[in-house]
């Protein structure tokens, strides 16, 4: 097989197969930027910042607040902390424990490891998932694999109904929330949410301390907040969450689930699916535990679960650091990453909070020298993203206007690791990204960050069939730009991006860490980082020197350095997609209705088999998908006119016709948004980019389109058809008139 090392050689032989940018970078500032960056002293922040509990409301998430801002204001900037006033529930009492056939108490706190320091320190809140319904039951036990939709579908063909039962979930597929939520719409009266050493554990290596992966005794906390509705306070939708602020009940909060949940390690988890009788479960649904699954449902088992919250309004701190622009002070670049955690929170956030602060010291220290950004710069450490995007979406809520107004890019970053560069956001900005990351080395291998992107897709290429879009071929066969990924939601670029309409990024490195391992358990920790991580933080200071550079360029670019086309190309490529989802979903239709009518579905005997018939749905039609064709036609047209006049005569502007150009384009991502929404959660805007309503994090494009035909409501595919066609021509006749000022016609 090729070895990694030829690959990379011969991405670095590929072009990047497109022109410089009409305005190039600075690059003796951005080596100036560069060595200003240190690992080790993001080293000594990073334990700093982890040497304590992080949680919302924690002593040590408001020390941390406060050290950040000490530091920004000692680099030079002009910082602030904004407070809001948050419902979160933590937990006053949390129960789990088998009471027949034999009493087990399980649960409790994680104990600590000798080789982990932080792992003893006191003050740390139980295992607990953020936003369950608090209750008190005692039910007989379900496994449901990994509690998707697919997975309920299945209980019912064999007949295991979980109305009444307490349900046993395994993480993996599908986002945390999601589990609990559709336990309780089919019924269930509670949820356990555990990690099978499948996903996380020593089916995946050495379990800490030995190793990176997650012991028998670790668990995985996280929110269970409904937030494909909307995110933030649940009390305050779309208001900022001030003191004063006019609250709904926490009845009326549509994002709070109503069952009691929680989490649980795999060691505990493994006393209650032994004990499970009932139909074997399928063979899908086997974990790595060291016993054959079954559904359970029989009686056999039931567990007690109780959970009692306090609920009370908890303040979240948002340290807001700004350095004001030198010509263009009412075009703001904003660039954050948070900083609470579920406990220590070492990788996730930490890791990328002092990435971000090693920029904001690297650009206070160019700024002492004399440089000044053209635009202004908005840093801001976010508090409390872990429960419900909390912080970075009531400063979001309560600064709308004038963020509509002036925000001209949000950059993101979150937690990091070590490996491949992961970058996804809005596509007018995917050249950028890639010619930035053409700038930066990776630390492990030498070469440019994008070489290795293209490396590795080639890699996938060799061992997955073949399976990459039309767009990934390119960037690994051709050298063009490395395709960014679409943005979804589960980081603090939600609100920006799908409620807002601003253009997002989101940088990170993921492949060879194993964070994963401890995710959001109390071991998440600065021995675990440093160890199993980004040794030496590496890794963290190329994020700074990627991220730096996108915000630098940005600030500094007579017109901030966007090509339309690749987000047409892009669009155009998703209504692909959708195409085929409506003619697999039809021809699909066809097919069950016949095997159904030809009884295909009734094997006698089998267990592991369906026992009844799926139920006969109404078929998918077929859709007039014209008006968007054509929208996506004019789009690409509009796109490729701009990009080549801004080509040939964006250099040469005249400083009155680059401003009205400048205005032009800063809010064209805006048009974007349809004020009503998203069917059934209209704080989701975007008619291009959204979490999935049944995926939480994971991305839906065209989403008003996709996700009505997936949920066959046939009506509001055809209705979003409509609409996204009347975005994307807005935004097309936008860049007709950008194109007008480019080349001296109109006003």
């Amino acid at each position: 097989m090729t070895s990694l090392r030829s690959l990379l050689a011969g991405a670095a032989a590929l072009a990047l197969g497109a022109s410089l940018p009409a305005q190039a970078p600075d690059r003796a500032r951005e080596a100036a930027f560069d060595a200003q960056i240190d690992p080790a002293e993001q080293m000594r922040w990073l334990k700093e910042l982890a040497s304590g509990p992080n949680h919302v409301g924690s002593p040590h998430d408001k020390a941390n607040a406060e050290m950040i801002l000490r530091l920004f204001r000692s680099w030079g900037w002009d910082a602030r902390i904004e407070t809001f006033q948050v419902l979160y529930p933590t937990p006053l009492s949390t129960t789990v424990e088998l009471v027949g056939p034999t009493r087990v108490k399980l649960g409790g706190q994680e104990p600590p490891v000798a080789a982990d320091d932080t792992s003893a320190v006191k003050g740390a809140l139980p295992p607990y998932v953020a936003y369950q319904g608090d209750g008190d039951v005692t039910a007989d036990v379900v496994y449901v694999n990994y509690g998707m939709p697919e997975d309920y579908k299945a209980l019912e063909r064999r007949g295991v109904d979980v109305r009444g039962k307490i349900v046993v979930a395994r993480y993996g597929v599908g986002w945390r929330g999601l589990k609990p939520l559709l336990a309780q719409w089919h019924g269930a009266a509670g949820c356990i949410i555990y990690s099978d050493p499948h996903e996380d554990g020593y089916a995946k290596g050495d379990v800490y301390p030995k190793g990176g992966m997650r012991p028998d005794f670790a668990v995985q906390r996280g929110s269970v907040m409904d937030m494909p509705i909307y995110p933030g306070d649940p009390l305050t939708p779309d208001v900022g969450a001030t003191a004063d602020a006019k609250r709904l009940t926490r009845a009326q909060a549509t994002t709070i689930l109503k069952i009691p949940a929680l989490p649980m390690s795999y060691g505990d988890a493994s006393k209650i699916l032994a004990r499970l009788a009932g139909p074997e479960a399928p063979d899908g649904w086997q974990g790595s535990l060291p016993f054959r699954y079954h559904t359970g449902g029989d009686g056999t088992v039931k567990l007690h679960l109780a959970v009692k919250s306090d609920w009370s309004l908890k303040p979240v701190y948002d340290v807001i650091a700004t350095m004001k622009g030198a010509t263009l002070p009412d075009e703001w670049v904003v660039r954050g990453n948070h900083h609470d955690g579920w406990v220590m929170g070492a990788a996730d956030p930490l890791s990328g909070n002092v990435a971000m602060l090693a920029e904001a010291k690297a650009l206070g220290a160019l700024a002492k020298q004399g440089w000044r950004p053209k635009r202004t710069l908005v840093y801001a450490s976010w508090d409390g993203e872990e429960p419900a995007l909390l912080g970075s979406t009531e400063w979001a809520e309560a600064h709308a206007a004038e963020l509509k107004a002036k925000a001209v890019l949000y950059i993101n970053s979150d937690s990091s690791g070590r490996g491949i560069m992961e970058a996804s956001g809005s596509h007018e900005y995917q050249h950028l990204v890639n010619e930035a990351a053409a700038d930066v080395r990776d630390p492990e291998t030498g070469v440019p960050m994008v070489q290795r992107q293209r490396a590795k897709l080639q890699v996938e290429a060799l061992t997955e069939g073949g399976r990459l879009s039309p767009a990934q071929t390119a960037a690994a066969d051709k050298g063009a730009d490395v395709p960014l990924a679409a943005l979804g939601s589960g980081s603090d670029f939600t609100a920006y991006l799908q409620h807002l309409g601003l253009p997002a990024l989101d940088f990170g490195f993921s492949g060879e860490s194993q964070s994963g391992g401890v995710y959001h358990s109390l071991y998440d920790s600065f021995h675990h980082y440093t160890t199993f991580d980004d040794p030496g933080l590496k890794y963290s200071a190329a994020l700074a020197k990627l991220a730096g550079r996108v915000v630098m360029r940005v600030a500094d670019a007579d017109t901030p350095a966007t090509r339309y086309g690749d987000f047409a190309d892009t669009v155009a490529s998703y209504l692909d997609e959708v195409k085929k989802l409506a003619e697999t979903r039809r021809t699909g239709d066809e097919r069950l209705g016949q095997l159904i009518q030809a009884d295909a579905f009734r094997i006698a005997g089998d267990p592991l088999k369906p026992v009844s018939a799926p139920v006969a749905e109404a078929p998918t039609p077929r859709f007039d998908f014209g008006p968007l064709e054509k929208a996506v036609a004019r789009l690409r047209r509009s796109a490729t006119a701009f990009d080549e006049s801004y080509a040939n005569r964006g250099v040469r502007l005249a400083p009155e016709r680059r401003q009205r150009l400048n205005a032009a384009l800063r809010d064209i991502d805006q048009l974007l948004l349809d004020p009503r929404g998203l069917p059934g959660r209209p704080w989701f805007r975007h008619m291009i980019y959204a979490p999935g309503r049944l995926t939480g994090y994971g991305a839906k494009t065209l989403p008003g389109v996709r996700e009505a035909i997936e949920d066959r409501r046939f009506d509001d595919a055809r209705d979003y058809i409509g609409r996204t066609a009347a975005v994307l021509d807005a935004y097309a006749a936008r860049l007709d008139q950008a194109r007008g000022v480019l080349e001296g016609r109109g006003s």
